[in-house]
């Protein structure tokens, strides 16, 4: 890919010499680097002819707090570093950008990884909740209720107006061993995987859909489905 100007002279008087994107509250490995919106942030960027980076920090509720950020951070620059000078040196490859997940205990990585993107997902779901639980739950209206102090009759109250209240949840995971960037972070290792723009399907899937295709093009369908 040429590196193209960016499309915005108004905001951007000059192209950035390299875009980070994060860090992100929570990893993003698998199928869930196709809707983030920090990986999204390095591929536009990528997009625009830019080198990037996405980093995400797996957090973790109960183990992870704020300074693991500034370490995280800290544990990222050997690879800041070589990149600015690749990129300093034009020898940077323009083809894709860098997506980095760092594991929850930070401080003792395993050091970095090269790894390819899986096709690992956490499916979410929802739980109903009863009217004691405090604060921090969706409501139906799909608004959060962060007031941990609100009574109990407030809430009843809340309640019977018609406001459900519901907790988020992972359902389902959907993880096998050919899905090397989580279980590489999963395992300690600060993962560094190579995306690009393009989603294509496999070749079989492909085969699938010509002759599938061909078909329906050979034949007549009514209108009324």
């Amino acid at each position: 890919m040429e590196r193209q100007p960016m499309q915005s002279p108004a905001l951007l008087q000059i192209v950035p010499l390299w875009v980070v994107s994060g860090i992100n509250k929570g990893s993003n490995c698998g199928y869930h680097t196709v809707y983030s919106g920090t990986v999204a942030g390095a591929r536009e960027a990528f997009f625009n002819g830019v080198p990037s980076i996405s980093m995400s920090y797996d957090w973790v509720g109960g183990k992870s707090n704020s300074e693991d950020y500034v370490l995280a951070a800290e544990a990222c620059l050997p690879l800041i570093c070589g990149l600015v000078a690749v990129i300093k040196n034009n020898c940077y490859p323009t083809g894709c950008f860098l997506n980095i997940d760092l594991p929850t205990d930070i401080v003792n990585h395993k050091g970095y990884k090269l790894t390819k993107q899986g096709k690992s997902i956490f499916l979410m779901g929802w739980r109903k909740v009863t009217s004691e639980t405090e604060g921090g739950n969706i409501q139906s209206n799909m608004s959060m209720d962060l007031d941990a102090s609100l009574s109990s009759e407030n809430i009843e109250l809340t309640t019977k107006q018609g406001h459900t209240l519901f907790k988020r949840q992972i359902t389902k995971s959907v993880i096998n061993d050919e899905d090397i960037d989580l279980l590489s972070l999963q395992e300690g290792y600060i993962t560094v995987t190579p995306l690009c723009g393009q989603s294509p399907a496999a070749v079989e899937l492909q085969d699938f859909f010509k002759d599938w295709l061909l078909n329906v093009s050979e034949k007549s369908y009514s209108s009324a489905l």
